[in-house]
């Protein structure tokens, strides 16, 4: 164990949306900030929503108009800060007069499309659906309304970018074991999981965003008993070939006063979800349940057309949030606000620990978070999120954004400019960069995935191992046959071993 002489103003425990966004934030004041992470960034609930960047529609019932109105009010702001990875998604919702009125519903959309300004989005509409709708033909009347789509776990990706060019050290696969106060002074004590290395590292404050593990740090790093309580909801996505070919995402409405999602996505397939049920144990062993795919393929099935089956799912997950316990006796009732607790006696050093939240408003919650601890930091500058883009993000539109890479790489087929414009945005400089040849992008592993890419994902984007790159990274696991994951895998292994041969000869060389 080695104990570092560098002192940082803040080391922030989680590499989720909202780690990252607070890591992000600090950075951009100026602050040295240090963000550990034990596994991969958005390796749990960051990279399992059902990827959308709304105000919520459905929490007006439960009279959350506050968190409505953040949410729609960060809607506008993100859509403009991260044109790649966030765009506009129009939702029908078809209507089921025994659950809902139309009036109740018409009134929920007024307030949906005038509680926060709307720059970009379009207003809602009532829609009727025809013999050549893809819904059931029971089903005659409908809404219309927009939000927005977003690749989460590249969001949180991005922000760990942004905090890095900020100055600060984004440490993965790292564990917080320990953190005690000494005077004004966290010593904190990192586990590297991979190498199994230890150090001591100090810092001025300490932010507790470890999602739903964030009790567990009260419990086992800090000895402490946790401020607040929370309620672990698991929710869970089935995705299936293409249920039907409109551009529009569909919100289902069920007799239990849950909805479901059912999105386009990655071209050839339908993301459904979610199901909002409680969690016990380990936040990692969370997965889907036999009663939960029944549950969405039923819900599917009672409202479209063409009838899906548990054989047609070609992929699941879950998520587990980290929701704040006000004694919601259903767990789709349960607040997605958020809060802080900021610990801070005279003379200590201070303690902040996030709880609850949800990904549409993790950029105020990190503003928030922030603001809760700058006091202690008299020469830090303002929060400056609102108005920078997100890495990759400083261009005006999709379109002419493929236009000039097609331009400038005319030798990239346009499908896969496409993919970089929506994953790396002005970004895809680093990957293409230099190269005069699709041969130039080096071994082809299929699905448009080149050695090229892998490369910058390791270097630059902190991917260790099969699932970070083809799941996290992208989602190209459900066009990569087994076989070319395989090659994948066994590329990423010799890549890492030529890493960390690279690095010992370094460090061998310093110490001469």
């Amino acid at each position: 164990m080695k104990d570092q002489s560098v002192i940082h103003d803040l080391l922030v425990i989680g590499g989720g949306i909202n780690g990252t966004g607070i890591a992000a934030d600090a950075a951009g004041r100026g602050l040295n900030v240090l963000l550990c992470e034990m596994n991969d960034l958005a390796s749990s609930t960051s990279s399992n929503s059902s990827k959308l960047i709304h105000g919520g529609l459905r929490y007006l019932e439960y009279y959350e108009f506050r968190l409505v109105r953040e949410g729609l009010a960060e809607r506008e702001i993100l859509l403009k800060n991260a044109p790649h990875i966030i765009w506009p998604l129009r939702f029908r919702l078809p209507h089921r007069s025994h659950l809902r009125p139309s009036w109740m519903i018409r009134i929920g959309l007024f307030m949906y499309d005038n509680l926060a300004k709307r720059a970009t989005l379009k207003g809602s509409k009532g829609i009727k659906f025809d013999k050549n709708s893809p819904v059931v033909d029971t089903i005659t009347k409908g809404f219309e309304y927009s939000d927005a789509w977003v690749d989460d776990a590249r969001m949180v990706v991005l922000n760990a970018i942004a905090a890095r060019e900020k100055g600060a050290n984004i440490m993965t696969r790292t564990r917080c074991s320990d953190a005690k106060r000494v005077g004004d002074i966290w010593e904190v004590t990192l586990h590297d999981n991979i190498t199994g290395q230890k150090q001591v590292v100090k810092t001025k404050a300490l932010v507790n965003a470890a999602g739903p593990w964030v009790t567990s740090i009260f419990d086992e790093a800090l000895k402490t008993p946790s401020p607040k309580k929370i309620r672990l909801i698991k929710g869970s996505h089935i995705i299936v070939p293409r249920i039907h070919n409109e551009t529009q995402a569909y919100i289902l409405q069920n007799e239990d006063k849950r909805i479901v999602f059912v999105i386009p996505y990655e071209d050839d397939f339908s993301l459904i979800g979610t199901t909002d049920i409680e969690h016990i144990g380990d936040p990692a062993t969370a997965c889907i349940s036999k009663e939960e795919t029944d549950y969405l393929i039923s819900v599917v099935n009672g409202h479209f057309k063409h009838q899906i089956s548990s054989s047609d799912v070609v992929a699941t997950y879950s998520g587990v949030r980290p929701l704040l316990d006000d004694e919601s006796d259903s767990p789709a009732a349960v607040t997605r606000d958020y809060t802080f607790e900021v610990d801070a006696p005279q003379g200590k050093a201070p303690l902040l620990s996030v709880f609850g939240g949800k990904i549409t408003t993790y950029r105020k919650l990190s503003e928030a978070a922030v603001n809760g601890i700058i006091n202690h930091f008299p020469d830090a500058g303002k929060c400056m999120t609102a108005h920078t883009a997100l890495p990759g993000g400083n261009f005006d539109n999709q379109h002419n954004l493929q236009t000039s890479l097609q331009r400038q790489y005319s030798w990239l087929p346009r499908k896969i400019i496409n993919r970089y414009v929506r994953s790396y945005g002005t970004l895809s400089h680093k990957i293409c960069g230099g190269i005069k040849s699709l041969e130039g992008m080096g071994e082809y592993f299929g699905a448009g995935l080149y050695q090229r890419e892998v490369e910058y994902l390791i270097e630059q984007e902190w991917a260790v191992d099969l699932e970070d790159i083809i799941w996290r990274r992208s989602k190209l696991s459900l066009h990569l046959t087994s076989i070319e994951k395989s090659e994948l895998e066994r590329f990423i292994e010799i890549f890492n071993s030529g890493i960390k041969v690279k690095s010992t000869i370094e460090l061998q060389q310093r110490k001469a």
